[in-house]
């Protein structure tokens, strides 16, 4: 990520917010990269749409949201419709890096992070989207013992500066508007983690190891 080269650099995310909370300080400590942000859910949302576009700016990124169901019962998606809506958002170009959600999801439990990182990994294995290298999320929540937290262990594992992180922090808080109290305000990760995989096959492996 340190190279002096201009990467092109795509986050695919659920929801509105799951690009700052787990990705955000990365996405702010690297400015110049080129950025992409794709959100499958919320485009109806006036509120969180608004919203994410003003993150947006914060960011320094280019983004875009569809508006896949987000319903409380969070029944199954289709995985062909979560791959359409992907391939529907994104722009059809090479990417030097692509970041998105686990397959185990960041925390217990969430069926669309789940969903969105399959139906990514699917996409790369067969060709239909292209990336040097794929990052999933790397956090764990103890299974609800406690909040999201990076996994020191991951393959790239990084405190935040102060600095960043509060820019990090303000954007949930501020920008996306949620009480300090709340689950997200309470989460923000002081750190961010990531599994790297440079192709499909390994990627395609932990989602079947699980």
């Amino acid at each position: 990520m340190n190279s002096k080269h201009r990467k092109s650099i795509a986050v695919i995310v659920a929801h509105p917010d799951d690009e700052t909370l787990w990705a955000g300080g990365t996405i702010l400590e690297h400015p110049l990269n080129d950025w992409f942000i794709v959100c499958l859910c919320r485009a109806s949302d006036c509120d969180r749409s608004e919203r994410f576009k003003n993150a947006l700016v914060v960011l320094k990124a280019k983004g875009i949201m569809g508006d896949l169901d987000d319903g409380p019962d969070q029944q199954p998606q289709d995985e062909k419709v979560v791959e359409d809506e992907i391939l529907r958002l994104l722009p059809d170009t090479h990417f030097d890096l692509i970041l998105t959600h686990d397959s185990a999801g960041e925390y217990t439990k969430h069926l669309r992070h789940e969903e969105v990182n399959k139906a990514v990994v699917n996409l790369w294995q067969n060709d239909k989207i292209t990336a040097n290298e794929l990052w999933t999320f790397a956090y764990e929540d103890g299974n609800k013992a406690h909040f999201p937290k990076a996994i020191d262990y991951a393959n790239i594992f990084e405190s935040l500066s102060e600095k960043i992180w509060l820019k990090k922090y303000k954007l949930i808080t501020r920008t996306y508007g949620f009480d300090e109290s709340s689950w997200e305000g309470e989460t923000t990760p002081l750190a961010e983690a990531f599994w790297q995989y440079k192709n499909p096959h390994s990627a395609k492996q932990k989602i079947k190891i699980g």
